[in-house]
């Protein structure tokens, strides 16, 4: 907001200059973002007055003209189109500096003499362009110096409010801050109601009473519009950043920004039968004052007569229903609307207004018959006419309510850090506006008044008194506080480490809805019934997952059906399974893989990835907890795997996951070519691992046998794992499968199987007796459990 520095040093009389003005407010919350002198840097401007003007003699668009300063006359050339006999102009007599450091000279224009210059509002500094000279009142004193007669030592402050602050738009509320931060008085204007001359009103009906609680109108008949408004009110809004129009508008606007209240001047005579607050009707057109059309939708507020929608409420009038040069009639509105029901409509038309920045922050709701009384005396002193009572239209129920708030001074010590003298708590808050009536030492009642929307509790008022007695004044304290070391679990792995594996390994991480199509979930999980939403935000997004996988795969078939040939994704995230009358919720781990197993590449032959790069993977997460000797690999089945690519993982004879093959049905289904690859386990069980412990290295040589193995093709090798693990104990340091081969020479339904095992003693060196005697054992065992026998 936009205002004068002398308009509000008149409503606060202060002895500070501005710079210690804007430093202050702007520490109370009251930003300041820019102070601007109100016109250029000129000296030796007067009024004049032209008492002669005729036309050049050898210049179509130049006049020669007489303009008097009262005690002498002087011959100055002009090319403004308004220059006449009888105006008064600001005149620059010879000597004369204009803004830009511009210097009058006697000079010659055209073969005629010249001594000054007549000046329009640009050539001051005061306006961006203007159209021709600067007319002044005729009772503006000729030979008075312009700066003194327009009061041009003056500072356009321009203050950027926080949205809870509407009752800072106007100077009135200015002026309660200032008064409250300099502890100094207010001179605020004195509003007497204006008595009716005549008995006549207009009908009001309100049908949305929860949009407008409060509407007041007040008919004014036989008013001069075309009279002038008056230079101190159009300085005053020029200053505001407001361009005067007519007084009526003018006068509404000026209301506005001295009180806080947005008003609206109608032509009462293109007005018909009555006026009606409602809701717009569906694809409502509505010319506004700008000349935008503008399509209203039925949540927007519209004020209308009995043919047509008039304006949008709290935004912008109609074009032809306000007041113009042939107005005789006038009928005043001023309202209080909602601010919810007003948020957000001027943006939603492209619009934003003085009115709706107002409105959408919180007008005082007890504020409108003050401003009508206001802009009555103000319409009847400028242009005269006769006003009629003023009508109301309320519904008590629907305005907001005035509250109270106990304040106590232990409060305000404990948050703030320091004590504040009860006398000075009570000054600072009755300058704002607060009544406060004392309950016991140091605690007291506050009513808020009603332009305050923001406070509500115990601690708003001490913030109020914390910015407004100055947070540069508070104590700075370093605080203390007993900092202990976070507790981290050394058997748990961080998920972001998990993470950032996969992400080493290729892949990249996806975040998908925890909620899913029915469809899909029936494709994915049948067996498990899916929990359902019961306000979805989409037919096909209606059910809790139950498994990461259905968006997982959904996600890679967007990708591949974007050119994406190559694609590797995992995500982390809860599903929702029901179990009777409880609601289970895990988080769970998947991954994807589709496509190539490296990228492409000239030094690499292109393969397609596999099982065994899935297993991989999965394995290098469980490998960072050091567990991974309590997981293994299980021949498995899941619903949307592929019945012989598929194993469970199992941690402590449990099942905690599946990885394998999408199901070549669903896979055909979902329209997806190609092997597909998935993996989802119980993430929690993941994570958890084992505390890290030392062993020392052994110093003595390790002894490697290999063992060629003949199995049944349904034994799996990690059951052979097992086995030898136990039987060869804390010898084994490793066993490694490196070859495997089925046909010629092999007994059909079976398998070789080529195993390398790594032995090693902690303190001494292995002889080979031990170690024949140790395979002999391990050979045996695996004979007689999976009828294993050496390959010869």
């Amino acid at each position: 907001m936009k205002f004068s520095e002398l308009w509000l040093r008149e409503w606060v009389a202060l002895e500070v200059g501005t710079q210690e003005l804007v430093d202050k407010i702007t520490m109370a919350g009251l930003e300041v973002d820019d102070v601007d002198p109100v016109a250029g840097e000129f000296s030796g401007v007067v009024v004049g007055e032209i008492v002669a003007c005729e036309q050049h003699p050898d210049a179509d668009k130049l006049r020669v003209t007489r303009v008097s300063t009262g005690s002498e006359e002087f011959q100055v050339v002009c090319g403004a189109p308004n220059a006449r006999v009888g105006i008064r102009v600001p005149f620059a007599t010879v000597g004369a500096v204009l803004p830009g450091n511009f210097k009058i000279k006697k000079a010659k224009l055209r073969g005629v003499e010249s001594f000054g210059m007549l000046c329009a509002e640009e050539e001051l500094g005061m306006a961006e362009s203007s159209d021709g000279l600067m007319e002044l009142p005729g009772a503006a004193t000729v030979g008075q110096d312009i700066r003194e007669y327009l009061n041009l030592n003056d500072k356009i402050i321009d203050v950027d409010l926080t949205p809870n602050r509407g009752d800072c738009l106007s100077i009135a509320g200015l002026a309660r801050e200032v008064s409250a931060n300099f502890l100094a008085d207010v001179s605020e204007v004195q509003v007497e109601p204006v008595a009716p001359a005549i008995d006549d009103t207009f009908k009001v009906t309100v049908d949305s009473k929860d949009g407008a609680p409060r509407f007041l109108t007040r008919v004014l008949k036989d008013v001069d519009v075309t009279k002038p408004t008056p230079l101190w009110m159009v300085e005053r809004l020029r200053r505001s950043g407001i361009r005067s129009i007519d007084p009526v508008v003018d006068v509404t606007a000026y209301v506005m920004l001295e009180l806080g209240q947005p008003m609206h001047g109608y032509d009462l005579d293109t007005l018909n039968g009555s006026l009606i607050v409602r809701k717009a009707n569906a694809e409502e057109k509505l010319v506004l004052l700008d000349g935008q059309e503008v399509s209203m939708n039925t949540e927007t507020l519209v004020i209308a007569d009995e043919k047509h929608a008039l304006g949008i409420a709290g935004v912008m009038g109609g074009e032809g229903s306000g007041v113009s040069q042939t107005t005789r009639n006038v009928l005043l509105e001023a309202a209080f609307f909602d601010p919810i029901t007003i948020a957000g409509k001027a943006r939603s038309y492209g619009l934003h207004t003085d009115a709706s920045h107002r409105f959408e922050r919180g007008v005082d709701f007890q504020l409108q018959r003050k401003a009508i009384e206001r802009a009555t005396a103000l319409i009847l002193e400028i242009c005269g006419g006769q006003p009629g009572p003023v009508s109301e239209v309320v519904s008590e129920e629907n305005l907001p309510s005035l509250s109270t708030v106990t304040l106590r001074a232990e409060k305000v010590a404990s948050l703030l850090g320091i004590t504040i003298e009860n006398d000075l708590i009570e000054a600072l808050l009755t300058r704002l506006g607060l009544e406060m009536a004392s309950i016991a030492e140091g605690e007291w009642t506050v009513s808020v008044p009603s332009w305050r929307f923001d406070i509500s509790i115990e601690e708003d008022l001490v913030e109020e008194l914390g910015r407004i007695y100055g947070y540069e004044r508070l104590p700075e304290t370093i605080p203390t506080a007993l900092l202990k070391l976070k507790q981290v679990d050394e058997d748990k792995v961080k998920e972001s480490d998990i993470r950032r594996i996969l992400v080493g390994r290729g892949y990249q991480e996806a975040v998908s809805f925890s909620f899913i199509d029915p469809k899909l979930h029936q494709l994915f999980d049948p067996t498990r019934e899916a929990v359902a939403l019961a306000n979805p935000i989409a037919s096909d997004l209606s059910v809790m997952r139950t498994t990461l996988l259905p968006g997982l795969v959904k996600t890679v078939s967007y990708n591949l059906n974007r050119q994406q040939s190559r694609v590797r994704l995992f995500e982390t995230g809860q599903t929702f399974v029901r179990e009777g009358e409880v609601l289970r919720q895990e988080n769970q781990i998947a991954a994807v893989i589709t496509g190539s197993r490296y990228p492409e590449s000239w030094a690499i032959k292109a393969e397609p990835v596999d099982f065994y790069d899935l297993k991989g993977d999965v394995e290098a997460l469980l490998e960072l907890g050091g567990a991974a000797g309590d997981f293994r690999f299980e021949k498995g089945i899941h619903d949307a795997m592929h019945p012989g690519q598929c194993a469970s993982l199992v941690r402590d004879d449990k099942v905690i996951g599946h990885i394998g093959a999408l199901h070549p049905s669903l896979a055909k289904e979902l329209g997806l070519d190609g092997s597909v690859l998935m993996f989802e386990a119980n993430l929690e069980v993941i994570c958890q691992g084992k505390v890290t412990q030392f062993t020392p290295l052994s110093k003595f040589p390790e002894v490697r046998r290999d063992l060629a193995l003949i199995v049944k093709q349904e034994v799996a090798a990690d059951s052979l794992n097992q086995v030898i693990r136990e039987e060869a104990s804390e010898l084994l340091k490793d066993v490694r499968i490196f070859d495997v081969y089925a046909g010629k020479g092999i007994e059909e339904g079976h398998k070789s199987l080529a195993l390398g095992l790594t032995l090693q003693h902690a303190s001494r060196t292995l002889k080979d007796e031990e170690v024949n005697q140790l395979i002999d054992g391990i050979v045996s065992r695996l004979a007689s459990e999976f009828g294993a026998s050496l390959r010869s």
